[in-house]
């Protein structure tokens, strides 16, 4: 048979068949069995195009069909039967591959990616967050989370991140290990429940990133491991490394990022999801696995040349093409070249996950005594910036992995096995009143608003009960998300770059920072945060500006719960008379372990 003309990899349905198209470089022969020629490993051969690719048109092959590539070895003649590695859809991870329709999303009518300085993160895993109770094995899926998409709308998020989704071994499952990173988990609902999921969040505002796997593949269910039989030092063949940079710490499987079709592989993974499924950002995960044998920052003898530049590949195409749209570096080691252009030599990337805002503010609010709490430790947290750009980093006191891997949630952490405490519900909103005042792009995980205190897990559902229970916690996020995204223009500046920590007092733990975009009334924004076990009824700061100063957010209010102190955070009119290097004072009233917000 010929081969095809028409272009694309895997199975593309098109008007009378369907193309297949696979990458074997070291096969005698490919042939395609499936439902539509009874599974003969004979009657749908696909012809060489001479440069280690394979096609064919098939013209009794339809959508929804089940198949199979059955490839023989050149020099073994093994005859290997493989799902294919561009499958948009499997029975499951170790079943067959699956025709897929189109899922192509699609635009909806008035949708727009927000700005990095509007964006607001709800990151979640699908099979956790809301189980649908009809599985014998009750578990998580898009379709159950379409039915909060209302509930997080009003909460004001606007972005939601998605934990690696592509077809992964079992049913239950962080999503990392990854066997077949086209194809979406059948277990949540596969294509059209993906396709249904970005549609919907898109109606409501909500934008899309996904978490996607390009520093390890597998290890289990993996066809892509000796795809033609090759290998050299019986490794994984063709897709992956096969000398010592293939070592990670989830088996010996590091892609091949020197290898022009398996950098072709991966580039083609992520314009999938930005183009043809229309999420609006990735969430790289593990990028120093990427770049170094050992995932270290500073020993260059490991450094992987390839991998940095396949990073600089695929954001220049993302950023080329879609400049609008996300992509997020998980490194957690501070590398300012991650987020620096690649003209320059850099990464590429839009923002990168800060290690240097999460464990130092978790360091300072989590221990149970005072005298411990470090204020320089929370100024650097504060105003650390990448490329001197705020929105070069997320930040966050929340994630699936700072909340396992023998860690808790924040609650759990500030005291054990009591995380209803007053104490827990105090300096656990006191982080999250950071996230949203400091400079950067806000984070919170699944269930953070309303104080999940349990490890996260991917078979335990969330607690929703909590929702109703802690009801006054989750009007505290909703508020501060509002405020952060100014939604009642008066604390424009909590959007913009400007940053100033003008008061410390290292002694009653207690600090005061400006934020501002443009400056004036309705931008400038003075926030007061009080680290320790007490109140004040009168105490003096510096303000940037004379006149009535506004208390738009007090975390003391007995609204959020019961025992909150309702200590007074009252309006306060800042005079002549210089403070903390700034031209104006006033005094403001504060509760323990608060934060207040105050605005003209």
């Amino acid at each position: 048979m010929p081969v095809s003309t028409r272009p694309y990899m895997g199975a593309t349905a098109f008007d009378g068949g369907v193309t297949f198209r696979a990458w074997a470089p070291n096969a005698r022969a490919v042939c395609v069995a499936g439902e539509f020629n009874q599974w003969s490993k004979t009657a749908s051969p696909l012809s060489s195009e001479d440069n280690g690719y394979w096609s064919t048109d098939e013209t009794t092959a339809k959508p929804g069909q089940q198949y199979k590539f059955v490839v023989v070895n050149r020099d073994s003649g093994a005859e290997l039967w493989k799902n294919d590695p561009y499958a948009r859809e499997l029975t499951q991870s170790n079943g067959n591959s699956i025709i897929a329709a189109t899922d192509t999303v699609g635009d909806v009518p008035g949708y727009g990616t927000p700005s990095w300085n509007e964006a607001v993160i709800y990151e979640l895993h699908v099979g956790s967050f809301l189980f649908d109770r009809t599985f014998p094995d009750p578990h998580g899926t898009f379709a159950t989370l379409i039915t909060r998409l209302d509930y997080l709308r009003d909460l004001g998020i606007n972005v939601i991140e998605i934990m690696a989704a592509g077809e992964f071994a079992t049913d239950f499952s962080w999503g990392y290990n990854q066997a077949y990173m086209f194809a979406i988990e059948h277990a949540y609902g596969g294509p059209n429940g993906f396709r249904d999921l970005v549609r919907e969040a898109h109606k409501r505002g909500i934008a899309v990133l996904f978490d996607v796997v390009y520093n390890h593949i597998g290890p289990e269910d993996c066809d892509l491991w000796q795809f033609d039989g090759w290998n050299e030092n019986n490794q994984g063949g063709i897709y992956f490394y096969n000398d010592n940079r293939n070592q990670t710490p989830w088996g010996m499987n590091r892609p091949d990022y020197g290898r022009n079709e398996v950098r072709q592989y991966l580039r083609d993974n992520a314009l999938r999801w930005t183009e043809q499924r229309f999420v609006d950002g990735l969430r790289w995960d593990g990028t120093g696995w990427i770049r170094n044998i050992f995932g270290s920052n500073d020993y260059p003898p490991n450094d992987i040349p390839d991998g940095w530049s396949l990073m600089q590949y695929i954001n220049n195409e993302i950023r080329g093409r879609q400049p609008w749209k996300f992509s997020i570096a998980e490194d957690m080691q501070q590398n300012e070249w991650l987020t620096r252009d690649t003209d320059a030599g850099g990464a590429g990337f839009t923002a990168q996950w800060d290690a240097g805002f999460v464990h130092p503010v978790r360091a300072v609010i989590v221990p149970g005594y005072d005298d411990g709490r470090d204020m320089g430790t929370m100024q650097r947290a504060l105003e650390l910036r990448y490329n001197g750009d705020a929105f070069r980093r997320v930040i966050y006191t929340e994630s699936h992995d700072e909340d396992a891997n023998g860690s808790a949630r924040v609650p759990e952490e500030i005291w054990p096995g009591n995380a209803d405490s007053y104490f827990s519900r105090k300096r656990s909103t006191l982080g999250a009143a950071l996230v949203f005042t400091a400079p950067g792009i806000p984070m919170i995980f699944q269930g953070q608003e309303f104080l999940e205190d349990r490890y996260f897990r991917d078979d335990v559902e969330l607690d929703w009960s909590k929702a109703v229970r802690n009801a006054g916690i989750v009007d505290l996020y909703r508020d501060l998300i509002r405020l952060r995204r100014n939604w009642f223009n008066n604390t424009r500046g909590l959007r913009g770059q400007g940053m100033h920590l003008h008061h410390r007092n290292d002694a009653d733990k207690l600090i005061a920072f400006h934020r501002w975009d443009q400056g004036g009334p309705g931008d400038d924004v003075v926030v007061v945060a009080n680290f320790a076990n007490r109140s004040y009824d009168s105490y003096s700061i510096g303000f940037p500006r004379e006149g009535l100063w506004w208390v738009r957010f007090n975390s003391d209010y007995a609204g959020y719960s019961p025992d909150f102190g309702n200590r007074r955070g009252y309006d306060t009119v800042a005079g002549p008379g210089g403070r903390d290097a700034m031209p104006c004072s006033g005094n403001i009233g504060i509760g323990p372990y608060s934060v207040l917000i105050l605005s003209q």
